[in-house]
C-alpha cells in the first residue's frame, strides 16, 4: 500500500532518544506528528530530505533557559537555540519569570535579565500563555513560576526579609492559579539577593501548590559553592516536604577550594534518587553567567562584563582590565558597571566533566538572550555536548549525548510525546552531521552559528535551515507538564 506523507525524511542514521543503538531508515511525517519508521521506499511526499546516512534526532530540549521574552519576539530571537536544533525551552527559571507580575519601576537583579518594566505586564500566567497562543512562538515553551516573581507581588517591593504567614499563602495562591493556567512548575533563586532573604520553610509553604498540580520544583541552589552538600540536601527537603520532583539548576562546584568535590555532590544526588525523584541540569563550559554582583567578585575569578546599562561599551571587557584603566579596585569598578551582567570563570573542567557524564544530568543552556555581549552558551551548548565531548574527547556515545538532550529531559518535565522519535510522537526533529557537528561561538565572539546542524523541525514545520536561518514558521506552543 502506498503512504501519503507531508514529509519523508529518507536514509537516516536515527536516533530514538531512549540512548538504543541508532537505525538507518525512513521516518515518515503528516501534520505535527510522525507516523511512519521504517522503509518507505514506496510511498511518496510533499517534500522528500535525502538524509544520506546523516543523523536524525527528536529536537534537543534546553533544559533550562531565560527565554521568557524571547519566545515571544519571533524567530529571528531563537535564532541561538534552532541554529542548534533546539525545539523546545524550558523558561522561568532560577526564581524569575516575566509571570505572573506586573511591573512599573525597573525590575531588580536578576528579574532585569528578561527586560525592563515594560515587558513584566502579565497579571497571571493565563495572560502569557493567550499570548503565546495568539502569536506563536517560535519554538515550543515550557514554562516555570519564579519565587522572585512571586515574591515581589505579594510584599510590595519589601524583600530583604523573609514573608510573613500571609504573604506566603498570597504566593502560594498565585502560583496554584499559574499552575491551573498552563505552567508547569515552581523556581527559585536563593542564591540571589533579596531571594537569600527567604527561609526554607517560605519556600516550603509557596511550593505547596506544587502537590496538588503534580509540578515540578526546580532551584538554582543558595551555595554551589562551599555549602553546595548543604544546598542540595535543603533542595531535597523541600522536594520531599510538598511530594514533588526536583530539578537542581546547572548543578557546578563554583570557586577554586571546591574544585574536584562533585564527587561528593554527585554521590550525594545519587543516593537521593533512590528514595525521591531528583535530576540535575548542566551546560558544558566551565564558565557561569549572570548578573554582576560587586560583593561577590575575587582576584583569583577572571570577570567578563556582558552588559553595562551606565557604561555599554565595556561589554566584552575583563573587569581586571576595566579597572587598571579606571585607577580603583575590583569592588569599585563592578559598582560604577551596575547594573550589568558578567561571565565568571569559577569553575573546573574536570568537574564539569563528571557531571556531564553523570546519568541523570540533562542538557541546559541556561543563555541570557539579551545580553549586549552574551556567554558562548546560548549559541553553542548543543553542538558542544556533541562535537567536542561526545565525538572529540569520547566523555560518551553519541546515542548517550542525544537522550541526554532529549529522552531523558522530556521524560524528567513530564513532557507527553516529545523528546523521540517514535510513530505517534510529536515531529519535532534534527538532521545534523556527526562528523562536522560543532559549536563557533566563543568568548571572544559569542554569537557564532555552529557548524554541523542542518536542518531543525518543530511540529512537522522547517524552522530553521544552515545557511539559510530561521524560516519564518512559528510552529511552537505551550507545554504544560503531563498533558499531550
Amino acid at each position: 500500500m502506498t503512504l501519503r506523507f507531508d514529509l519523508i525524511i529518507r536514509d537516516a542514521n536515527v536516533f530514538n532518544g531512549l540512548g538504543t543503538p541508532r537505525v538507518r531508515t525512513d521516518v515518515g511525517v503528516t501534520g505535527d506528528r510522525i507516523i511512519a519508521i521504517g522503509d518507505l521506499g514506496a510511498s511518496h511526499a510533499d517534500r522528500e530530505v535525502d538524509a544520506n546516512g546523516l543523523a536524525l534526532a527528536p529536537g534537543f530540549i534546553d533544559a533550562h533557559t531565560h527565554d521568557d521574552r524571547a519566545v515571544l519576539c519571533g524567530p529571528a530571537c531563537m535564532l541561538c537555540k534552532m541554529s542548534q536544533g533546539v525545539t523546545t525551552v524550558v523558561v522561568g527559571n532560577c526564581g524569575f519569570s516575566l509571570s505572573p507580575v506586573r511591573m512599573t519601576a525597573r525590575p531588580v537583579p536578576p528579574l532585569d535579565l528578561l527586560g525592563d518594566a515594560s515587558w513584566f505586564s502579565f497579571g497571571s500566567f493565563g495572560e502569557y500563555a493567550e499570548r503565546l497562543k495568539r502569536e506563536p512562538p517560535p519554538v515550543n515553551t515550557y514554562a516555570l513560576i519564579g519565587h522572585m516573581s512571586l515574591r515581589i507581588e505579594a510584599m510590595n517591593g519589601d524583600m530583604q526579609r523573609a514573608a510573613t504567614a500571609r504573604e506566603a499563602a498570597y504566593m502560594q495562591s498565585r502560583l496554584l492559579q499559574s499552575l491551573v493556567e498552563g505552567a508547569s512548575g515552581f523556581s527559585t533563586g536563593l542564591y540571589y539577593p533579596p531571594s537569600v532573604m527567604a527561609p526554607t520553610d517560605e519556600v516550603i509553604a509557596v511550593a505547596e501548590a506544587l502537590r496538588a498540580t503534580k509540578g515540578m520544583y526546580v532551584t538554582h541552589m543558595r551555595n554551589e559553592a562551599a555549602d553546595v552538600l548543604l544546598s542540595i540536601e535543603e533542595s531535597l527537603k523541600i522536594g520531599r516536604a510538598v511530594d514533588a520532583p526536583v530539578v537542581i539548576s546547572h548543578h557546578k562546584c563554583t570557586m577554586p577550594e571546591n574544585f574536584g568535590r562533585s564527587a561528593d555532590t554527585l554521590a550525594l544526588i545519587e543516593s537521593a534518587a533512590a528514595g525521591q525523584k531528583v535530576d540535575f541540569d548542566v551546560y558544558p563550559y566551565d564558565a557561569s553567567s549572570t548578573v554582576l554582583i560587586p560583593h561577590r567578585v575575587r582576584p583569583d575569578v577572571p570577570v567578563q562584563i556582558t552588559w553595562s546599562a551606565p557604561h555599554p561599551d565595556m561589554a566584552g571587557r575583563y573587569l581586571h582590565d576595566v579597572a587598571a584603566d579606571w585607577k580603583m579596585d575590583l569592588r569599585e569598578a563592578a559598582d560604577r558597571l551596575l547594573p550589568a551582567g558578567a561571565i565568571y570563570f569559577q569553575m573546573d573542567e574536570p568537574d564539569v566533566r563528571r557531571i556531564l557524564s553523570h546519568r541523570l544530568a540533562m542538557i541546559g543552556s541556561d543563555g541570557l538572550p539579551h545580553d549586549e555581549f552574551p556567554h558562548p552558551r546560548l549559541w553553542g551548548t548543543f553542538p558542544r555536548v556533541l562535537g567536542h565531548y561526545s565525538r572529540d574527547l569520547k566523555l560518551f556515545s553519541l546515542e548517550e549525548a542525544v537522550r541526554k538532550m532529549t529522552g531523558h529531559t522530556a521524560a524528567v518535565f513530564g513532557m507527553v510525546d516529545r523528546g523521540v522519535i517514535r510513530e505517534g510522537a510529536y515531529a519535532d526533529m534534527v538532521l545534523f552531521d556527526p562528523d562536522t557537528v560543532r559549536d563557533a561561538a566563543d568568548y571572544d565572539n559569542p554569537q557564532a552559528v555552529s557548524t554541523g546542524i542542518l536542518e531543525t523541525w518543530i511540529n512537522g514545520q522547517s524552522a530553521y535551515v544552515f545557511g539559510d536561518g530561521a524560516t519564518e514558521a512559528r510552529a511552537g506552543r505551550l507545554i504544560t507538564r503531563n498533558q499531550p
